[in-house]
């Protein structure tokens, strides 16, 4: 394989805190109820609108309403993106390992492009990343393969040389949708089950698995 193209939150990085943190401290200001890490680890992975429409519940909140909460969320998670915010243990390493080896290294997340940047460059200053694209104004969101397609054409490569590797059924269904081979990160935010039944080719108990992957 020539290349790995990463998911951000649950996969390279456990965000889950500092995302919940932020989120519950909008819902706290406009008195919408707060909620635990176990919920935010099935709202998170489609992008800073959906958590937020998720994060209140079905609550019926008019399109003002829901873009003030969904720019207060994006101010307090560029204020707390490193609070509590760590790889994952053995991402380091892997990171590393496939550098030594050549593989060209890219992120493609739902969450906003200017904190996936801000983070990206915060946590991993000393990694060369290829691309790095997160949620843009005008561009489609994963699980559209836009992005993937994108990344795709920067590094050069053609889909049967590049890995796909995330932590949520929306991150399978982007790696199907672009022709790429899915594998699930088995330590991030979702099961198995929800890997395995929206198309996982591999799996990944824990990041250095991914060397062997590479060989196969």
């Amino acid at each position: 394989m020539k290349a790995v193209i990463f998911d951000l939150d649950g996969t390279l990085l456990d965000t889950i805190e500092d995302i919940a943190d932020s989120m519950n401290d909008v819902l706290d200001r406009y008195g919408y109820p707060r909620h635990s890490i176990a919920e935010y680890k099935l709202f998170v992975g489609d992008g800073a609108a959906n958590l937020v429409r998720r994060s209140v519940c079905g609550a019926d909140v008019t399109g003002d309403t829901l873009a003030r909460l969904e720019e207060g969320y994006r101010a307090e998670y560029l204020k707390r993106h490193a609070d509590k915010t760590k790889p994952y243990d053995g991402i380091p390493e892997l990171l590393k390992a496939l550098a030594d080896r050549g593989v060209k290294l890219a992120v493609l997340s739902n969450k906003p492009h200017d904190s996936t940047e801000k983070v990206m460059a915060y946590y991993f200053p000393d990694v060369t990343f290829d691309a790095v694209i997160g949620q843009r104004p005008g561009r489609p969101i994963k699980p559209d393969p836009c992005g993937a397609f994108e990344i795709l054409e920067i590094l050069g490569a053609e889909k049967e040389e590049v890995l796909y590797i995330g932590d949520t059924d929306t991150d399978m269904l982007t790696a199907k949708a672009a022709g790429l081979k899915a594998v699930g990160a088995l330590w991030g935010f979702r099961d198995k089950a929800e890997l395995a039944a929206n198309g996982a080719d591999l799996y990944a108990v824990h990041p250095m698995d991914l060397v062997d992957l590479l060989l196969l």
